[in-house]
């Protein structure tokens, strides 16, 4: 298994085609999210979690942001809890488990799972892993629960970073 910690350099070609939302960026990760329908949740959760400053930093991020959809699958009651002042570093572990050090575009993290013999694990800046892996032609990410989730949409690149989507909360034990 090959572990993401720098940038790979990228050279071969890749074997899986991933969609990608391509673009130049026009901002940074938060104001991104914040102009989207689809993460209210998630900046809800960012501000909450007083995350906003480090994630409109220089960076270089990597995001795998869950839409509301996906925080919607959480079980009743779980980002309501979270987003309770009292839980903010519990909200800010699982946040900053979506995020990655350093830029690491969809052929990046092809060719990391290509070169790994099927997965590449990737260190979050919360301190635990993600593996990487294809699952049915997609990217998929297990969290360290075994949960899967699907990327949907990539490459969406920032002036300090990229954002990936996903389709499910991943989760850090």
């Amino acid at each position: 298994m090959r572990k993401l910690q720098l940038i790979v350099a990228i050279t071969g070609s890749l074997v899986v085609a991933v969609p990608a939302v391509a673009g130049t960026p026009n901002g940074n990760i938060v104001a991104a999210a914040s102009s989207s329908p689809d993460f209210k949740t998630l900046v809800t959760a960012v501000k909450a979690a007083k995350l906003t400053g480090t994630l409109a930093s220089k960076g270089p991020f990597t995001v795998f942001a869950p839409t509301n959809d996906a925080f919607a699958k959480l079980p009743a009651g779980t980002v309501d809890s979270l987003l309770k002042p009292e839980n903010r570093d519990q909200l800010a572990k699982v946040l900053t488990y979506h995020v990655v050090a350093g830029t690491y575009t969809a052929e990046t993290i092809l060719k990391a799972i290509n070169d790994g013999g099927g997965q590449a694990t990737l260190t979050t800046v919360e301190g635990s892993q993600l593996t990487a892996k294809l699952d049915g032609g997609k990217v998929a990410l297990v969290d360290e629960n075994n949960r899967t989730s699907f990327v949907t949409k990539t490459d969406m690149a920032q002036s300090n970073g990229v954002i990936h989507v996903i389709d499910t909360v991943v989760l850090p034990n």
